[in-house]
């Protein structure tokens, strides 16, 4: 068995810099002097559970006062998926109205290609090529803060129709400056290859006959819109076989080359590089972003030793298909 050689991942490193929450975990049960609140906002906190661990006398789980957090072991982080929705802003409801006769359009979208997206109608799937990690602050400026809202003398009502005070108090856990760390990771197997077959359950989209290279050229002429000055390659062929299977079964698909890789590639890293989100009355940005293109087995190395990484290919992108 021919061992398959070359870049197998894309790794980086990002640090982001911000101010405030933008991922908000919503309301949280906490308690405090024996009161229960119910109006408390949290971000959302790595590790954090709002429990003691504790049970009072009547058999109930004590909540932990809104105070009683350590920002150094739960710190604030923003989820991958909101990192990847404002990443792919752009077509962020795009994939609502994708349906089986308008694939070609997704297929042909750098959500198609880098993000990934299922067709639950059709079961038409691209798994993605891009693995990111939550963005973790390193900085642990959190703060409790206390706030009121002032109204009139008149009572408002609640969800019941009850009377209620429109004065009302309420809290939040807020944090300034914010420093984030995170990785994420290229998969170049899974970006070169795009099924067309379901075979294996993992068409991109269903195809009929003849209309493999129209969708293959389609593809290239998107990737190559992306960098004019290029000349990427993305060729049909009805029986793609993965490298080292046993009964070398293929699937119909689109294999693209090493020039169309590395467009998309570059492409994926300036939109990583270039993020940056505002919402929530917070913010972050990215400041920079640090590439090993990783053609070991070990996974992520940039995590454990950037001694060892490559920030320049030093070898092609390795080929896990061929045509037979």
């Amino acid at each position: 068995m021919q061992k398959i050689t070359g870049i197998k991942s894309v790794d980086f490193k990002v640090v982001a810099y911000g101010y405030g929450v933008v991922n908000w975990n919503g309301p949280t049960t906490l308690q405090s002097d024996g009161r229960i609140i119910d109006n408390h906002s949290m971000p959302k906190l790595r590790g954090y559970t709002n429990l003691t661990g504790k049970e009072s006398e009547k058999g109930y789980k004590l909540k932990k006062d809104p105070s009683d957090i350590n920002f150094k072991e739960t710190p604030l982080y923003i989820s991958q998926n909101c990192i990847r929705h404002h990443l792919f802003r752009d077509q962020a409801y795009d994939l609502h109205y994708a349906k089986d006769k308008n694939l070609v359009a997704v297929l042909t979208s750098i959500t198609g290609l880098i993000r990934g997206y299922v067709v639950p109608s059709s079961q038409c799937k691209r798994t993605s090529p891009l693995l990111l990690e939550d963005f973790v602050d390193q900085i642990g400026n959190g703060n409790f803060e206390q706030m009121g809202r002032s109204g009139t003398k008149e009572k408002d009502k609640d969800d019941k129709g009850d009377d209620v005070a429109s004065n009302s108090f309420f809290s939040k856990t807020t944090f300034g400056e914010t420093q984030y760390l995170a990785y994420g990771s290229i998969s170049i197997e899974q970006l070169q290859f795009i099924s067309l077959d379901k075979k294996f359950d993992r068409a991109s989209m269903v195809i009929r006959e003849g209309e493999g290279e129209k969708i293959a050229e389609a593809v290239q002429t998107f990737i190559k819109n992306l960098d004019p000055s290029r000349e990427p390659k993305a060729v049909f062929q009805p029986n793609y076989v993965r490298g080292g299977t046993i009964f070398e079964e293929g699937e119909a698909g689109i294999l693209l080359d090493n020039e169309a890789i590395d467009i998309l590639v570059k492409e994926t890293l300036r939109m990583v590089e270039e993020l940056n989100i505002r919402q929530a009355k917070g913010y972050m940005y990215v400041d920079n972003v640090l590439v090993d293109y990783n053609d070991s087995h070990k996974m992520m190395r940039i995590k454990r030793s950037e001694g060892d990484i490559s920030e320049t290919p030093k070898a092609p992108y390795a080929v896990y298909f061929y045509a037979k």
